[in-house]
Protein backbone atom coordinates (compact mmCIF):
# COMPACT_ATOMS: atom_id res chain seq x y z
CA UNK A 1 0.00 0.00 0.00
CA UNK A 2 1.06 3.83 -0.81
CA UNK A 3 1.45 5.97 2.00
CA UNK A 4 -0.44 8.61 -0.16
CA UNK A 5 -3.55 6.25 -0.58
CA UNK A 6 -4.04 6.43 3.44
CA UNK A 7 -6.43 8.22 4.94
CA UNK A 8 -5.78 10.31 7.98
CA UNK A 9 -8.70 10.75 10.64
CA UNK A 10 -8.12 11.43 14.28
CA UNK A 11 -9.73 8.12 15.15
CA UNK A 12 -6.41 6.39 15.01
CA UNK A 13 -5.04 8.03 17.96
CA UNK A 14 -6.94 5.70 19.99
CA UNK A 15 -5.07 2.92 18.70
CA UNK A 16 -3.48 0.36 20.59
CA UNK A 17 -0.07 1.99 20.67
CA UNK A 18 -1.14 5.25 19.84
CA UNK A 19 -1.17 7.23 16.10
CA UNK A 20 2.27 6.10 14.44
CA UNK A 21 1.66 2.75 15.55
CA UNK A 22 -1.76 3.32 13.68
CA UNK A 23 -0.04 4.37 10.95
CA UNK A 24 2.72 1.43 10.65
CA UNK A 25 -0.10 -1.28 10.39
CA UNK A 26 -1.44 0.66 7.21
CA UNK A 27 2.05 1.44 5.51
CA UNK A 28 4.78 -1.04 7.25
CA UNK A 29 8.14 0.28 6.80
CA UNK A 30 9.46 -2.35 6.30
CA UNK A 31 8.05 -2.20 2.25
CA UNK A 32 10.06 0.45 2.06
CA UNK A 33 13.59 -1.07 2.25
CA UNK A 34 16.06 0.11 -0.61
CA UNK A 35 13.87 3.29 -0.79
CA UNK A 36 14.47 7.00 -0.98
CA UNK A 37 12.23 6.85 2.56
CA UNK A 38 14.56 4.11 4.23
CA UNK A 39 15.06 5.24 7.75
CA UNK A 40 11.58 7.05 7.79
CA UNK A 41 8.58 6.07 10.35
CA UNK A 42 5.13 5.57 8.85
CA UNK A 43 4.34 9.27 10.48
CA UNK A 44 7.64 10.98 8.94
CA UNK A 45 6.82 9.22 5.49
CA UNK A 46 3.12 11.43 5.75
CA UNK A 47 4.86 14.79 6.67
CA UNK A 48 6.70 14.36 3.49
CA UNK A 49 3.34 13.55 1.72
CA UNK A 50 2.20 16.45 2.67
CA UNK A 51 5.74 18.60 1.98
CA UNK A 52 5.50 19.61 6.11
CA UNK A 53 8.85 20.63 7.04
CA UNK A 54 9.62 20.68 11.01
CA UNK A 55 12.48 22.07 11.24
CA UNK A 56 15.50 23.72 9.98
CA UNK A 57 16.07 27.05 8.46
CA UNK A 58 13.45 25.82 5.74
CA UNK A 59 10.56 24.88 8.38
CA UNK A 60 7.06 25.50 7.18
CA UNK A 61 4.65 27.57 9.27
CA UNK A 62 2.21 26.39 11.69
CA UNK A 63 -0.77 26.67 9.75
CA UNK A 64 0.73 24.40 6.84
CA UNK A 65 -0.66 21.89 8.84
CA UNK A 66 -4.38 22.87 8.47
CA UNK A 67 -4.48 23.07 5.34
CA UNK A 68 -6.20 20.25 4.66
CA UNK A 69 -8.30 18.07 7.34
CA UNK A 70 -5.92 14.97 7.25
CA UNK A 71 -2.91 17.26 7.36
CA UNK A 72 -4.53 18.39 10.37
CA UNK A 73 -4.74 15.11 11.82
CA UNK A 74 -0.90 14.52 11.89
CA UNK A 75 -0.76 17.93 13.97
CA UNK A 76 -1.28 16.30 17.39
CA UNK A 77 1.68 13.93 17.04
CA UNK A 78 3.73 16.41 16.29
CA UNK A 79 2.81 17.96 19.38
CA UNK A 80 3.98 15.00 21.15
CA UNK A 81 6.71 13.72 19.85
CA UNK A 82 8.12 17.51 20.26
CA UNK A 83 7.44 17.33 23.98
CA UNK A 84 8.82 14.08 24.08
CA UNK A 85 12.44 15.16 22.70
CA UNK A 86 12.11 18.02 25.20
CA UNK A 87 11.64 15.50 27.94
CA UNK A 88 14.46 13.41 26.63
CA UNK A 89 16.87 16.30 26.64
CA UNK A 90 16.12 17.38 29.96
CA UNK A 91 15.62 13.41 31.31
CA UNK A 92 18.04 12.12 33.84
CA UNK A 93 15.71 9.45 34.68
CA UNK A 94 17.84 6.59 33.21
CA UNK A 95 20.78 7.30 35.08
CA UNK A 96 18.38 6.18 38.04
CA UNK A 97 16.04 3.83 36.90
CA UNK A 98 16.84 -0.06 36.71
CA UNK A 99 13.68 -0.80 34.77
CA UNK A 100 10.30 0.69 32.87
CA UNK A 101 6.92 -0.84 32.64
CA UNK A 102 4.42 -0.14 30.66
CA UNK A 103 0.68 -0.90 31.48
CA UNK A 104 -2.85 -0.33 30.63
CA UNK A 105 -4.18 0.74 34.18
CA UNK A 106 -4.11 3.42 36.73
CA UNK A 107 -3.14 1.05 39.55
CA UNK A 108 0.12 -1.75 39.90
CA UNK A 109 1.34 -4.04 41.68
CA UNK A 110 4.53 -5.06 41.70
CA UNK A 111 7.10 -7.84 43.04
CA UNK A 112 9.47 -7.81 45.45
CA UNK A 113 12.11 -9.53 47.48
CA UNK A 114 13.62 -9.08 50.38
CA UNK A 115 16.37 -11.16 51.17
CA UNK A 116 17.88 -11.39 54.42
CA UNK A 117 21.64 -11.49 55.33
CA UNK A 118 21.67 -15.25 54.87
CA UNK A 119 20.03 -15.17 51.95
CA UNK A 120 22.25 -12.69 50.09
CA UNK A 121 25.19 -15.54 50.60
CA UNK A 122 25.61 -18.41 47.44
CA UNK A 123 26.32 -21.51 50.09
CA UNK A 124 27.66 -25.08 48.89
CA UNK A 125 24.78 -27.62 48.58
CA UNK A 126 25.81 -31.22 49.13
CA UNK A 127 24.28 -34.38 47.13
CA UNK A 128 20.67 -34.93 47.77
CA UNK A 129 20.34 -31.59 50.06
CA UNK A 130 17.48 -28.82 49.87
CA UNK A 131 19.17 -25.99 47.72
CA UNK A 132 18.21 -22.41 49.43
CA UNK A 133 15.40 -20.84 48.25
CA UNK A 134 15.13 -16.69 47.41
CA UNK A 135 11.49 -15.67 47.84
CA UNK A 136 9.90 -13.03 45.38
CA UNK A 137 6.60 -12.23 46.31
CA UNK A 138 4.19 -9.31 45.17
CA UNK A 139 4.19 -6.23 47.56
CA UNK A 140 0.94 -5.57 49.64
CA UNK A 141 0.30 -2.38 48.40
CA UNK A 142 -0.71 -0.68 45.25
CA UNK A 143 1.44 1.67 42.87
CA UNK A 144 -0.79 4.46 42.19
CA UNK A 145 0.46 6.32 38.99
CA UNK A 146 0.11 9.76 39.05
CA UNK A 147 -1.34 12.02 36.02
CA UNK A 148 0.89 15.19 35.08
CA UNK A 149 0.66 17.49 32.15
CA UNK A 150 0.79 20.94 30.95
CA UNK A 151 -2.66 22.55 29.25
CA UNK A 152 -1.01 24.34 26.32
CA UNK A 153 -3.62 27.72 25.56
CA UNK A 154 -3.16 29.24 22.46
CA UNK A 155 -5.77 30.55 19.64
CA UNK A 156 -4.51 29.69 16.12
CA UNK A 157 -4.75 33.08 14.72
CA UNK A 158 -1.96 33.59 17.72
CA UNK A 159 0.29 31.03 16.13
CA UNK A 160 -0.37 29.99 12.41
CA UNK A 161 2.00 32.16 10.73
CA UNK A 162 4.78 30.92 13.41
CA UNK A 163 7.87 28.61 11.88
CA UNK A 164 7.14 25.07 13.24
CA UNK A 165 10.67 25.09 14.56
CA UNK A 166 10.08 27.89 16.71
CA UNK A 167 7.08 26.33 18.20
CA UNK A 168 9.04 22.98 18.86
CA UNK A 169 11.17 25.12 21.35
CA UNK A 170 8.07 25.93 23.13
CA UNK A 171 6.99 22.57 23.61
CA UNK A 172 10.21 21.04 24.23
CA UNK A 173 9.85 23.42 27.35
CA UNK A 174 6.86 21.86 28.48
CA UNK A 175 8.28 18.08 27.91
CA UNK A 176 11.31 19.20 30.13
CA UNK A 177 9.23 20.48 32.83
CA UNK A 178 7.00 16.69 33.10
CA UNK A 179 10.96 15.55 32.70
CA UNK A 180 12.09 17.33 35.90
CA UNK A 181 8.20 16.65 38.18
CA UNK A 182 9.08 12.80 37.15
CA UNK A 183 12.48 13.07 38.68
CA UNK A 184 11.44 14.70 41.98
CA UNK A 185 8.83 12.16 42.38
CA UNK A 186 11.08 9.48 41.91
CA UNK A 187 13.28 11.00 44.35
CA UNK A 188 10.23 11.18 47.01
CA UNK A 189 9.54 7.34 46.42
CA UNK A 190 13.09 6.55 47.53
CA UNK A 191 12.84 8.95 50.29
CA UNK A 192 9.77 7.64 51.49
CA UNK A 193 8.94 4.68 49.98
CA UNK A 194 5.99 4.07 47.50
CA UNK A 195 3.25 2.99 49.94
CA UNK A 196 4.46 -0.37 50.97
CA UNK A 197 6.77 0.76 54.57
CA UNK A 198 10.16 1.18 52.73
CA UNK A 199 11.63 3.99 52.99
CA UNK A 200 15.24 4.59 52.70
CA UNK A 201 17.66 4.07 55.37
CA UNK A 202 19.11 6.85 56.92
CA UNK A 203 22.76 7.30 57.30
CA UNK A 204 24.03 9.48 59.70
CA UNK A 205 27.35 11.14 59.14
CA UNK A 206 30.13 10.91 62.34
CA UNK A 207 29.49 15.04 62.80
CA UNK A 208 26.29 16.55 61.99
CA UNK A 209 25.58 18.65 59.48
CA UNK A 210 28.94 17.87 58.22
CA UNK A 211 30.14 15.35 55.10
CA UNK A 212 33.76 14.18 54.59
CA UNK A 213 35.12 11.66 52.83
CA UNK A 214 35.27 9.10 55.70
CA UNK A 215 31.49 9.18 55.99
CA UNK A 216 31.33 8.43 52.20
CA UNK A 217 33.88 5.58 52.91
CA UNK A 218 30.89 3.82 55.43
CA UNK A 219 28.27 4.94 52.82
CA UNK A 220 30.05 3.00 50.12
CA UNK A 221 30.13 0.15 52.82
CA UNK A 222 26.51 -0.18 53.88
CA UNK A 223 25.85 -0.94 50.21
CA UNK A 224 27.32 -4.99 50.09
CA UNK A 225 26.01 -6.41 47.93
CA UNK A 226 24.50 -4.05 46.00
CA UNK A 227 27.18 -1.39 44.25
CA UNK A 228 26.75 2.06 45.34
CA UNK A 229 27.01 3.51 41.29
CA UNK A 230 25.03 6.67 41.39
CA UNK A 231 24.80 9.64 44.04
CA UNK A 232 21.96 12.09 43.72
CA UNK A 233 22.36 15.93 45.46
CA UNK A 234 22.32 19.64 44.73
CA UNK A 235 25.14 21.72 43.44
CA UNK A 236 26.01 22.76 46.91
CA UNK A 237 26.26 18.92 48.35
CA UNK A 238 27.93 18.30 45.32
CA UNK A 239 30.48 20.98 46.00
CA UNK A 240 31.21 20.00 49.04
CA UNK A 241 32.43 16.36 47.67
CA UNK A 242 34.32 17.93 45.04
CA UNK A 243 36.10 20.20 47.13
CA UNK A 244 37.32 16.73 49.33
CA UNK A 245 41.06 16.79 49.20
CA UNK A 246 40.38 12.98 48.32
CA UNK A 247 39.09 14.40 44.96
CA UNK A 248 41.08 17.65 44.53
CA UNK A 249 43.98 15.57 42.57
CA UNK A 250 45.95 17.33 39.19
CA UNK A 251 44.12 14.09 37.35
CA UNK A 252 40.98 14.62 38.25
CA UNK A 253 40.74 18.48 38.02
CA UNK A 254 42.26 18.34 34.57
CA UNK A 255 39.16 16.45 33.61
CA UNK A 256 36.36 18.53 35.10
CA UNK A 257 37.85 21.85 33.37
CA UNK A 258 38.22 20.00 30.22
CA UNK A 259 34.98 18.11 29.65
CA UNK A 260 32.57 19.42 32.64
CA UNK A 261 32.53 15.78 33.81
CA UNK A 262 32.21 15.15 37.37
CA UNK A 263 34.49 12.83 39.65
CA UNK A 264 33.21 10.04 40.16
CA UNK A 265 33.87 9.28 44.00
CA UNK A 266 33.96 5.71 44.81
CA UNK A 267 32.70 4.87 41.21
CA UNK A 268 29.68 6.82 41.98
CA UNK A 269 27.88 9.13 38.93
CA UNK A 270 27.15 12.04 40.48
CA UNK A 271 23.81 13.61 39.29
CA UNK A 272 22.97 17.03 39.86
CA UNK A 273 19.59 17.64 41.30
CA UNK A 274 18.71 21.65 41.74
CA UNK A 275 15.55 21.06 43.17
CA UNK A 276 16.48 18.39 45.82
CA UNK A 277 16.28 19.12 49.50
CA UNK A 278 19.77 20.09 50.34
CA UNK A 279 20.13 18.65 53.57
CA UNK A 280 20.37 15.01 52.15
CA UNK A 281 22.18 13.29 50.01
CA UNK A 282 20.64 10.01 48.14
CA UNK A 283 22.76 7.13 47.02
CA UNK A 284 21.48 3.99 45.23
CA UNK A 285 22.60 0.70 42.88
CA UNK A 286 20.54 2.55 39.70
CA UNK A 287 20.67 -1.23 38.70
CA UNK A 288 18.25 -2.56 40.74
CA UNK A 289 16.59 0.30 43.33
CA UNK A 290 13.15 1.69 41.20
CA UNK A 291 11.48 1.06 38.65
CA UNK A 292 9.01 3.44 36.22
CA UNK A 293 5.83 2.57 35.77
CA UNK A 294 3.83 3.84 33.14
CA UNK A 295 0.78 3.93 31.33
CA UNK A 296 1.09 5.23 27.92
CA UNK A 297 3.83 8.04 27.07
CA UNK A 298 2.65 11.56 26.07
CA UNK A 299 -0.84 11.85 25.26
CA UNK A 300 -2.24 15.11 23.16
CA UNK A 301 -6.29 15.96 23.31
CA UNK A 302 -6.51 15.63 19.66
CA UNK A 303 -10.11 16.79 20.18
CA UNK A 304 -8.97 19.98 20.78
CA UNK A 305 -6.06 20.55 18.46
CA UNK A 306 -7.86 19.36 15.38
CA UNK A 307 -11.14 20.26 16.09
CA UNK A 308 -10.94 23.93 17.85
CA UNK A 309 -7.18 24.63 16.31
CA UNK A 310 -5.50 24.44 19.39
CA UNK A 311 -7.78 26.75 21.43
CA UNK A 312 -6.45 24.40 24.74
CA UNK A 313 -4.47 21.52 24.73
CA UNK A 314 -3.65 19.24 27.32
CA UNK A 315 -0.85 17.45 27.39
CA UNK A 316 -0.47 14.73 29.56
CA UNK A 317 1.73 11.77 30.65
CA UNK A 318 0.47 9.10 33.59
CA UNK A 319 3.20 7.43 35.47
CA UNK A 320 4.21 6.21 39.01
CA UNK A 321 7.58 4.55 40.48
CA UNK A 322 8.52 1.43 42.41
CA UNK A 323 11.32 0.26 44.73
CA UNK A 324 12.40 -2.99 43.37
CA UNK A 325 15.17 -4.10 45.91
CA UNK A 326 14.28 -1.64 49.39
CA UNK A 327 17.96 -1.84 50.72
CA UNK A 328 19.46 -0.70 47.18
CA UNK A 329 18.93 2.84 48.11
CA UNK A 330 20.35 4.72 51.40
CA UNK A 331 20.35 8.32 52.24
CA UNK A 332 22.86 10.70 54.46
CA UNK A 333 21.55 12.65 56.74
CA UNK A 334 23.35 16.08 56.71
CA UNK A 335 21.00 17.98 58.83
CA UNK A 336 18.00 16.75 61.06
CA UNK A 337 15.15 19.02 61.08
Amino acid sequence: MSYENIRLEKGMYSAKGGFTAALEALDPSENYKGTALEGLDAYQRQLKRFDIRVGGPGSDKVEKFFSTSESAALFPEYVSRAVRQGMEDANILPKIVATVTDIDALDYRTITSIPSEDDKELKMVAEGAIIPETSIKTKENLVRLKKMGRMLVASYEAIRFQRIDLFTVTLKQIGAQIARSQVQHAIATILLGDGNENPAEIVDTKEEGVLTYSDLLDFWGKFDPYELNAILATPEVLRTILAMEEFRDSVAGLSFHATGKLVTPLGAELVKIPSFAADVLIGLDKNCALELVRAGGIVTEYDKLIDRQLERAAITCTFGFSKIFDDASKVIVLERA
